[in-house]
């Protein structure tokens, strides 16, 4: 039984802990795939959902498309930088839960018979 609680402690103050402090980097680029944050920067200014007006012969078709494109990629722009924020956002509280993950990761197995001391007494 000394040699499992051993063990133990051995893993949750070594290993477990450099497992848990590398799982932060997986996590911030997880948010980041998963929003595609790289491929929404590249395409940041192109119209929206693709939707292009081809111009047409006369001058005013031409204007027409001209201001229909403009618009797609103003919405375009609008709907990516809203979305960019949101994944900054998460990616802050991301990075901000693991911060305190970690910090409180090593006073995890003390806390365990404190806290069941002090619901046996109080």
């Amino acid at each position: 039984m000394l040699m499992l609680a051993l063990e133990f402690f051995s893993w949750w103050y070594g290993r477990g802990w450099k497992q848990v402090a590398s799982s932060l980097e997986s996590r911030l680029v997880g948010v980041l795939n998963s929003f595609s944050v790289i491929q929404l920067l590249k395409t940041l200014f192109a119209p929206w959902r693709r939707i292009i007006t081809y111009p047409g012969a006369s001058i005013g078709e031409r204007f027409k498309a001209w201001g229909d494109n403009a618009f797609s990629r103003v919405v375009g722009f609008i709907v990516r930088t809203f979305v960019l924020l949101a994944a900054f956002l998460i990616l802050i509280v991301t990075a901000a839960l693991s911060l305190v993950e970690l910090i409180i990761w090593p006073l995890l197995p003390p806390a365990i018979p404190i806290l069941l001391v002090m619901g046996l007494l109080g």
